[in-house]
């Protein structure tokens, strides 16, 4: 593993802090897209990105992510998002709602399904593999 692919390794398990309301999760994304800055969007299982994106392709991609996660987290909280600082962040880590494992033993790991980072990420082994709504979902939304 490369020294860049270990160091942010080490940052996606660092220390996060859970968006726990979904009233959090638009503040969250009204901070990346009010940033002004670029930000890479991974799906865990897909491609690295290439460049980041920022402004109206960034805007369109959260959206289209808040729109999933609202649709298939059928909850009054959120939960399934983390970001490393609040007020700050650089490193945002979001769940797939169909796909959370089990609080119940076991010692598999379940990686995050998308990764907003400014820092181009390094690619997560997962070893599941994407379902193909995920696939076409993700497709969908860059095309």
């Amino acid at each position: 593993m490369s020294d860049k692919a270990s160091d942010f390794s080490r940052r996606l398990n660092g220390r996060f802090t859970g968006i726990l309301r979904w009233e959090d999760l638009d503040q969250l994304w009204d901070t990346l897209n009010g940033s002004g800055r670029a930000w890479y969007f991974y799906q865990v299982g897909a491609e690295l990105p290439a460049l980041p994106i920022k402004g109206g392709s960034l805007h369109h991609a959260l959206g289209k992510l808040d729109q999933l996660l609202h649709a298939d987290h059928d909850y009054d909280y959120c939960g399934i998002v983390y970001v490393d600082n609040r007020e700050s962040p650089t490193l945002v880590k979001v769940y797939d709602p169909n796909n959370l494992g089990s609080s119940c033993g076991g010692s598999m790991v379940i990686p995050p399904r998308w990764i907003i980072s400014l820092e181009c990420p390094a690619k997560v082994i997962d070893d599941a593999p994407v379902p193909r709504n995920r696939q076409r979902w993700w497709q969908r939304l860059f095309s």
